[in-house]
């Protein structure tokens, strides 16, 4: 049989990193980026309609969804990695169906609190 907890073993020295990323850096890229590139376009769609040029209000308005866009691939990209990894990573698990390693990276990223 396996031992649960070697599975979800982290390597000790990575721990503080990963929390760091996990709980700071993904929250602010999949949630903070979008808000603000869709709230950056909003201002400049503000700008050009008190403007009242049409060319303006256009190249804006253009400008405000490319931003969209973005911010809607910002938001996707960090699950699309993590699937992508989920898919590439080994399972750890040899031959005879026994779990014997813990190189499973999203058991580690999983149980991380």
């Amino acid at each position: 049989m396996f031992d649960l907890a070697q599975i979800l073993a982290c390597p000790s020295d990575l721990v503080p990193i990963f929390k760091f990323i996990k709980n700071g850096i993904y929250p602010i890229i999949q949630i903070g980026i979008p808000i603000l590139l869709i709230l950056m376009g909003s201002i400049d769609l503000g700008k050009a309609v008190m403007s009242s040029d049409d060319k303006e209000i256009k190249g804006a308005t253009s400008k405000l969804i490319k931003r969209a866009i973005a911010a809607v691939a910002v938001f996707f990209v960090a699950t699309i990695v993590s699937l992508l990894m989920g898919l590439f990573s080994s399972s750890g698990a040899d031959e005879s169906g026994t779990i014997s390693g813990t190189d499973s990276w999203k058991d580690c990223w999983n149980n991380l609190d």
